[in-house]
């Protein structure tokens, strides 16, 4: 993806949404729904495995914020990182997510938080350190919700701990998953008509 650099689709009027953008926005958010129901099935039945140190399963949360990078990265969209978040949470809580109608909230704290850094950008920066933040700020987003929400009774010092590997796992898991996966669907020639084809 020319390292992710690539500031294509960044020019007059490239920033509406055509049909085939909404199409491939919400495929990645229906994806993901469906890969949250798993995940969220996985998450709970490791949480055992994580009794050394709990908060070292937030080194997995990552997953949960995938579309609101992998979608923006490939169709580029303003909304795109909203759009898909809210589509694969809400897939998950239609579907049966243990966490219920809060998965719904959680989409949009996380999709809105990755949004709003590519709004700074102005929908015209694509590199690695951009996809970077917009993940960190997703994660920081779910990981203020998550301590409202989830664990209103942690110490400090847990709570960093938490957001320390939420943050770690948005960086490898997020940003370098989104790279990925956008790369490989290139590969397959799945972007075609797209900027990061």
């Amino acid at each position: 993806m020319a390292s992710t650099v690539s500031r294509a689709g960044s020019a007059s009027g490239a920033l509406g949404w055509r049909t085939r953008d909404i199409v491939v926005a919400a495929i990645i958010g229906v994806v993901f729904g469906v890969v949250f129901q798993v995940w969220n099935v996985l998450w709970g039945a490791t949480a055992g495995v994580f009794t050394f140190f709990p908060p070292a399963q937030n080194l997995f949360y990552g997953v949960w914020l995938v579309p609101a990078v992998l979608a923006p990265l490939v169709v580029r969209k303003p909304g795109a990182a909203l759009f898909a978040e809210l589509v694969a949470a809400g897939l998950s809580a239609v579907i049966g997510s243990q966490f219920g109608p809060d998965a719904i909230l959680s989409g949009l704290v996380q999709g809105g938080a990755a949004e709003l850094v590519f709004l700074v950008a102005r929908y015209r920066a694509w590199a690695f350190p951009v996809l970077a933040i917009a993940s960190v700020a997703s994660a920081a987003a779910a990981w203020v919700h998550d301590w409202i929400v989830w664990y209103p009774t942690n110490a400090l010092d847990v709570q960093l701990w938490i957001g320390l590997c939420m943050a770690v796992s948005a960086l490898a898991i997020t940003a370098g998953g989104s790279v990925l996966l956008a790369r490989s669907l290139r590969d397959a020639g799945a972007l075609k008509g797209f900027p990061a084809g």
